[in-house]
């Protein structure tokens, strides 16, 4: 997306779910690293070009936290979204 498309990059709802149950619900706001500043360190070591996705981490909500832990196995589906973006959705397989 354009940056005239995103008002507020520091306030984009991130989510994911695990088999239809929601495992992370959270926002940009809450990144220890802003994303104007994530992509002006970027931009000092490479050429970031029109497409490009830069994964950041992810929010509190992670299978290794949970107690019990949780770890993917084949036949699980996750969906995940940000808010006016859109969503990607991932079946999990025997590698």
């Amino acid at each position: 997306m354009t940056a005239d498309e995103v008002p507020d990059p520091q306030a984009l709802r991130l989510w994911l779910k695990l088999n239809g149950e929601v495992m992370q619900d959270s926002s940009t706001a809450d990144m220890i690293f802003g994303v104007a500043q994530i992509i002006a360190d970027m931009s000092k070591y490479m050429t970031l070009r029109a497409g490009d996705v830069i994964s950041t981490g992810t929010p509190s909500g992670v299978g290794m936290g949970q107690e019990p832990q949780r770890w993917l196995k084949a036949g699980d589906e996750m969906e995940l979204g940000i808010d006016g973006f859109g969503t990607q959705n991932t079946a999990v397989v025997n590698g």
